[in-house]
């Protein structure tokens, strides 16, 4: 396995210490190490079953480990799916998670309404709608960074799968996260998409924020990722830049031959 090489003047975004998740007498995740870096891209694969969500879903707090510890920024973190934002963490979801009767600018407002005292759709105080225009001029924006803001309108069942794949990375972006979560954005996705979406990943970082990736697709997270981590039946086998990954002879095994380079 590859030693991981990690600037330690400062604590990384997010570090993960020896996190073991067990489902009664299966062990889904065993003594996994990864640390997080700032303004990087850490992509996370492995073959099906090596435990590359139930890891995504450590991070989310969906899922609390049965041994281990996390910290964000150097501090301890305990996540909750609810309380993400509140943390500077955002996420997308395998499946779109789009509301199919708001349109798409109050889908992607609502990425934003854990930031709002008074949330969404509330009576129309002053204070109330001042809150709404806030979050629609940053739902504006966050489309308009996508390219998709022609579509603000439009509910989402009506729009290509492409778009409201689009849609659903906006959500999560809207909030500035200091850390994006990305559960295979690929999926579904035409290669020009997929080409599409690799750009739009790459820019992340250029405002600090980390990301994690975790995908099936082995070409995107070789394109975009710094390094990667890999798994193997809940184990990290393998962690380095994607040319180390590349030529790593236990990827290889755990992908049982097929090329990753």
């Amino acid at each position: 396995m590859q030693e991981q090489h990690t600037d330690r003047s400062e604590p990384p975004r997010l570090r993960l210490d020896n996190i073991t998740v067990r489902f009664g007498g299966l062990t889904a995740l065993d003594s996994v190490s990864l640390d997080i870096p700032a303004g990087r891209i850490i992509g996370v694969m492995g073959p099906n079953g090596a435990g590359k969500t139930t890891l995504f879903n450590v991070i989310c707090g969906v899922f609390p480990p049965s041994g281990g510890s996390l910290e964000l920024d150097g501090s301890g973190f305990t996540p909750k799916p609810h309380r993400l934002t509140r943390h500077g963490v955002a996420r997308t979801l395998q499946g779109l998670g789009l509301f199919p009767g708001l349109s798409v600018r109050q889908n992607v407002a609502a990425g934003l309404a854990a930031t709002s005292h008074r949330g969404l759709g509330l009576l129309a105080l002053p204070g109330a709608v001042r809150d709404e225009k806030r979050l629609a001029v940053r739902a504006m924006e966050a489309l308009d960074l996508l390219g998709v803001a022609a579509y603000a309108d439009a509910l989402p069942d009506t729009l290509p799968y492409g778009i409201r794949k689009k849609v659903a990375l906006a959500r999560a972006l809207v909030s500035e996260p200091r850390l994006l979560l990305l559960d295979e954005p690929a999926g579904g996705l035409g290669h020009e998409d997929i080409e599409e979406l690799a750009n739009i990943i790459r820019t992340v970082p250029g405002d600090g924020c980390s990301v994690v990736l975790v995908e099936h697709h082995v070409d995107l997270v070789m394109a975009v990722c710094d390094r990667i981590a890999v798994l193997d039946f809940g184990r990290l086998i393998a962690e380095g830049t994607p040319a180390e990954i590349g030529a790593d002879p236990a990827v290889a095994d755990a992908y049982l031959g097929v090329e990753v380079a």
